[in-house]
């Protein structure tokens, strides 16, 4: 009872009459269902059908059969229903992941997602590594940075935001406003723990500095902004969010070298479905009435 497509064909085959009838029902060759039904007789050993020249008919152990496989061809059908009605309900776990860096954008959009949906449970997924979308590890990935490239995905370009260099009020009266890009040598910076860190603006600062002048260094994004604010150095802050903060001041404006794109990512499979569509629509809504992209 192992091979399904065995059973089902000789399903089809008592249910219609005909080899014939269940291979056009089946949509294959009708030497695939008399091999199915040669098969499964064997294996069970004992006949399904007596042959004559109108067709088969059900043996008494055909029947028993027929009914098991009845039952069971309506169960499938009606997982079937149920899956195709969750993949149009709203409902049931969302998960979207990023780096840690863009939590400020991404959560109040959650949270307004969840109050639109109140039966959604959001499952927000931050870390340096990339969650695998083909591995159902995440609906929705919000990725910064070059295109992704990852095979079956859908790509669509969301943001390119703008990032400026910035110092606390305390650091600067205690070391000075650097006047011009020479005098960043003279100064402490905080950013990334790793000297290959892809971030365009470290790219850009470690071309003008030697990494030892990044003095306060680290792995997650918010210890790095407290540190900019408690004066340990400079660093790079989107200026939306630095906005939030009246001890910074901006010492360097936006430039086009220190900015990455945002792109949204969502895995072929699932970028149809109601839950992802609406997702993606209310982000977009959302970016364009709250300002998520600044």
């Amino acid at each position: 009872m192992q091979n399904w497509d065995e059973i089902r064909t000789a399903f089809h085959v008592a249910r219609l009459g005909t080899v014939s009838g269940a291979a056009e029902e089946l949509g294959v060759h009708h030497a695939t269902v008399i091999r199915h039904i040669d098969s499964l007789e064997t294996r069970l050993g004992v006949k399904l059908f007596q042959r004559h020249t109108r067709g088969y008919t059900a043996t008494e152990a055909g029947d028993d059969l027929l009914r098991v496989a009845q039952a069971t061809n309506d169960q499938f059908s009606q997982l079937e229903g149920r899956i195709k009605g969750r993949g149009n309900d709203v409902t049931g776990e969302l998960m979207v992941t990023s780096i840690a860096s863009l939590a400020p954008l991404l959560v109040p959009a959650l949270a307004s997602f969840q109050r639109k949906y109140p039966d959604v449970v959001v499952r927000f997924l931050t870390g340096e590594r990339l969650f695998r979308l083909e591995y159902g590890e995440a609906h929705v990935a919000l990725r910064a940075g070059s295109v992704p490239s990852e095979p079956d995905n859908v790509v669509q370009p969301f943001a390119r935001q703008p990032i400026a260099l910035y110092g606390s009020k305390s650091y600067l009266a205690e070391h000075g406003t650097p006047k011009s890009v020479a005098d960043l040598k003279d100064h402490r910076f905080v950013g990334n723990d790793s000297e290959d860190s892809r971030a365009p603006f470290q790219v850009w600062l470690l071309k003008h500095v030697p990494f030892d002048n990044v003095m306060f260094r680290g792995s997650d994004w918010r210890s790095l902004v407290y540190a900019i604010l408690a004066g340990a150095g400079m660093g790079f802050l989107r200026v939306g969010e630095a906005a939030q903060y009246p001890d910074l001041v901006q010492v360097m404006p936006p430039e086009e070298d220190w900015s990455a794109s945002l792109w949204l990512v969502t895995h072929v499979d699932l970028h149809r479905t109601a839950k992802v569509q609406a997702f993606l629509k209310h982000l977009k809504d959302y970016s364009a009435n709250e300002g998520l992209k600044g």
